[in-house]
């Protein structure tokens, strides 16, 4: 089963949609259930939920063979953690689904990492579709020294400016 999630915030109608679409036109048979949050659009080919308790959405990811998201950090977040494959399409603000692209950035960070596939627009979506049944995502290392770092860089640079003042 694929668990296709847009987050609990706000509807994501382009990749709901464009999922049921490449479903009709490339008679994919996989089993899909999503959690479409509060959409106007209502798939034709998958079972979809409005929203999931914490414990219900935990099920779900942990028993995916894959997921299909946006590009939250929050559910790129658990769907690494469990280590499933994930395709992401990222909120865009030229669509009014989003107020800036900040999904966009995550999306390119996280896809150069190669930790997720990405569909930036709908046309992508039917290949990548069919790449996520292969793909095989990195594993994400812990980098703790990286992190002390970036905090003792962030850390000296706010003495450096009280001192200044």
């Amino acid at each position: 089963m694929i668990f296709l999630t847009v987050g609990t915030q706000f509807p994501f109608d382009r990749l709901v949609k464009s999922v049921d679409d490449a479903v009709d036109h490339s008679g994919f048979e996989e089993e899909i259930f999503a959690q479409i949050g509060n959409s106007s659009y209502r798939p034709r080919n998958f079972q979809a939920v409005c929203s999931l308790e914490n414990h219900l959405f935990d099920k779900r990811l942990r028993e995916a063979s894959s997921v299909i998201s946006h590009a939250g950090i929050g559910t790129i977040s658990k769907a690494m953690e469990y280590e499933k494959p994930l395709l992401v399409m990222p909120r865009r603000q030229s669509y009014g689904e989003v107020v800036n692209d900040h999904q966009v950035a995550v999306a390119k960070r996280f896809e150069k990492l190669a930790y997720v596939l990405v569909a930036y627009e709908v046309e992508e979506l039917p290949e990548k579709l069919t790449r996520l049944r292969t793909f095989v995502p990195c594993k994400r290392q812990a980098q703790p020294m990286a992190v002390a770092v970036r905090i003792a860089r962030f850390l000296s640079g706010l003495t450096a400016e009280g001192e200044k003042a």
